[in-house]
């Protein structure tokens, strides 16, 4: 089920998750509406918490070039073990920020362990896109966007337009 997505500023997007105790089939049935969310928006990534609920959970999926097959993850209680001294810039969106965009600079390369969908420990390093997004969206478990990144001015820019996006769809 397609859930709506928060938008930018909104105090649930500021606040930092709880770890998933254990897996269950309520929680399972949100990582696929999450899922179904994320590629419906369109987007590569999604937290739990942009769709207002405070949970540990992140999904995305990066593969995006023709001929990839779509490789989706699903992530309970993802944590950051280790990140590359090297970095790359990309320029970021977000689906609570939409049609903003902005370079950030992250680690390159991040290994991550996190929880899968049936309560297995997995583990792997991403680079690269796919490094990036896993950030992009962790930060979300912890109440931090990508405008956080920048510099205040653009920060309070963006989030003007925001406030402005919210009011002229409240009024429909």
């Amino acid at each position: 089920m397609k859930r709506p997505i928060l938008i930018h500023p909104d105090p649930r997007l500021k606040k930092v998750c709880a770890p998933v105790p254990d897996m269950s089939d309520a929680l399972r049935s949100l990582a696929d509406d999450m899922l179904e969310t994320m590629y419906a928006a369109p987007g590569i990534g999604l937290a739990a918490p942009q769709i207002g609920v405070m949970d540990r959970l992140i999904v995305l999926d990066c593969a995006k070039e023709g001929d990839e097959n779509p490789r989706p993850l699903v992530m309970f209680n993802p944590q950051i073990t280790a990140s590359s001294d090297e970095t790359n810039v990309y320029e970021e969106g977000c689906l609570s920020i939409p049609d903003q965009y902005a370079e950030v600079t992250r680690p390159k390369v991040v290994d991550v362990e996190w929880m899968d969908r049936d309560g297995n420990a997995c583990s792997e390093t991403f680079d690269g896109l796919w490094a990036t997004c896993v950030q992009h969206e962790l930060d979300h478990l912890d109440g931090k966007l990508f405008i956080d990144y920048l510099k205040p001015l653009k920060r309070q820019m963006i989030t003007r337009k925001m406030q402005k996006l919210k009011r002229e769809r409240a009024r429909g």
